[in-house]
């Protein structure tokens, strides 16, 4: 008995989750819940991160870039899939004579399949090598890359992020990547780079620590022990920190941002886990107590709130936030799974 062409496509093709809810409004008031849930977290990294490939057709520094490093931790993996997936065949259109949607979407995708990989195989996939290569050919003379600039800080604001997250593409890409005579001329356009721009502020700072530790050459010992340092004073007493307080952003509604503001997912999951990144042990007072503070701000949807730098239409950081919360958690040996 022959099967039908729609029985054989679906036979073949990936298993993909059909319908997936997207969460409700990021909110300020929305409760905090009773108690930790890894599976909340999964349902609403679900909900940002694989809509927004399927609306947006699209990578993202805030959503499902960072969707794709901690979705894998948590329980089920088809929606992760379906985002790997989707960079897949956006790298493998440019590999065929498709153009990029610009600089920033091609070290976005690199850095988020190199993070994968590392996480998921400990191998470089051909489209993940293809993707770095990409990066290389794109990068201007000057070291870094034509960024994003839509006053979205502190991800899609600057050049200077996108050059950290370069670093951080070819640092966690396996196989000795970074040693292939392509990445060698780009690495050391991209370190003068870093050698002549200073860090406009603390979150890049943090960026720039974080990748130092994944590729050598990028910050001193005593730079690495100064930025550690700086990050600690920026802790609040309950163990928080806020983004705010990592860099000075002006607002489209011209709103101040406060740099004394409570503690938010993003500053807390971004800093405790770039400290760890950089050696920063778990039972460290600092981590220990930036881990205390996200197992008791996680909201009822399963995200941890972060407000935007540049309006309250939309907190879109809050995702990535939610993301490197769960990073954290994990990085700390918290269980995540279930």
């Amino acid at each position: 008995m022959r099967l039908s062409l729609l029985a054989l496509l679906l036979a073949v093709a990936p298993s993909f989750a059909a319908d997936i809810p997207k969460p409700g409004p990021t909110k300020d008031d929305e409760p905090v819940a009773k108690v930790y849930s890894a599976a909340k977290a999964a349902e609403y990294l679900d909900g940002v991160g694989v809509n927004w490939t399927r609306d947006r057709k699209c990578i993202t520094c805030h959503t499902n870039m960072p969707y794709l490093t901690a979705r894998p931790l948590l329980p089920g993996d088809e929606g992760w899939k379906e985002v790997r997936t989707f960079l897949e065949k956006d790298v493998e259109s440019w590999s065929n004579g498709g153009k990029p949607r610009g600089d920033a979407y091609v070290v976005a995708t690199a850095f988020a399949l190199a993070f994968n990989d590392t996480q998921k195989t400990g191998k470089l996939h051909a489209t993940t090598r293809a993707a770095l290569d990409k990066m290389w050919d794109v990068q201007r003379k000057t070291g870094d890359w034509a960024w994003l600039k839509c006053n979205w800080p502190p991800l899609e604001h600057d050049d200077y992020y996108g050059a950290t997250l370069a670093a951080l593409a070819v640092g966690y890409a396996p196989g000795d990547y970074a040693k292939t005579d392509k990445a060698k001329a780009g690495i050391e356009q991209l370190k003068a780079y870093f050698k002549k721009t200073p860090s406009p502020d603390l979150h890049h700072t943090a960026m720039l620590l974080w990748a130092s530790m994944k590729l050598d050459g990028l910050m001193t010992t005593d730079e690495q022990k100064k930025a550690i340092t700086a990050l600690r004073e920026r802790q609040h007493k309950d163990g928080g920190w806020a983004l705010a307080a990592l860099g000075k952003y002006t607002r489209h509604d011209k709103t101040p941002n406060d740099p004394d503001a409570a503690g938010d997912g993003y500053g807390t999951g971004f800093v405790t886990y770039v400290l760890m990144q950089a050696g920063v042990p778990a039972n460290d007072p600092a981590v220990a107590n930036g881990v205390k503070w996200l197992k008791a701000n996680q909201r009822e949807s399963g995200r941890w709130y972060t407000r935007s730098l540049s309006n309250d239409k939309a907190h879109y950081i809050a995702n990535a936030g939610t993301a490197f919360c769960i990073l954290a958690l994990s990085e700390a040996g918290e269980k995540v799974s279930k």
